[in-house]
């Protein structure tokens, strides 16, 4: 599993590494350059860690409400919690992008 992240991170980054090329030659500035990617890096990262933990909590949440139904109303607020790491992950990437 570990080797799969770090294959995908590493991807992630020369993937970025050749579109901030790319606006560097179009833009002339280096600055630009590393504002997309320091946006791909925020997006990339709270996005990985957000679907692991929304993976290992709602198949706790899963696993509690099979047991007992009335879990659900405290189970899922912190899937939400979860998933909310993703969109401050771009939130981020778009004030990196636009200040």
């Amino acid at each position: 599993m570990k080797k799969k992240i770090l294959s995908f991170l590493v991807c992630l980054a020369g993937c970025a590494g050749l579109f901030a090329q790319e606006a560097e030659a179009a833009a002339q500035s280096s600055s630009g350059a590393v504002k997309y990617l320091a946006a791909a890096i925020a997006v990339g990262l709270a996005c990985i860690s957000g679907g692991m933990a929304v993976g290992k909590i709602g198949a706790a949440a899963m696993g509690a409400m099979s047991e007992n139904p009335e879990l659900s109303g405290k189970a899922l607020p912190f899937v939400g919690l979860a998933e909310g790491i993703c969109l401050w992950g771009m939130l981020v990437a778009v004030l990196i992008l636009f200040i």
